[in-house]
């Protein structure tokens, strides 16, 4: 039984790694294109410095925005995880 305990808990660690990298792809690919549509008015050979300086702030504040929400999201996951816990402890 622990070998099969042991094989349980590697196989959910590799889906959250790929559940974290999938995450990470979609975030890095929603913040190139909302950037990209907003500050890059003529694309050309090189970005000028407000375009530069545009996609900074940009990617600050979606970074910003991702990781709240993020964090956001976790707290509620585990406030509802603690809930159910509660609610089952109290059946028994």
């Amino acid at each position: 039984m622990a070998a099969g305990n042991m094989e349980k808990g590697e196989l959910m660690s590799q889906v959250k790694q790929q559940i974290a990298l999938a995450n990470a792809q979609e975030m890095l690919s929603k913040m190139t294109e909302k950037c990209f549509k907003k500050c890059i008015q003529k694309p050309g050979k090189a970005l000028d410095n407000t375009e530069q300086r545009c996609i900074s702030q940009c990617m600050d504040r979606f970074m910003d925005a991702w990781n709240l929400v993020s964090r956001t999201y976790g707290n509620r996951l585990q406030r509802e995880q603690y809930r159910s816990m509660q609610a089952v402890d109290m059946t028994n």
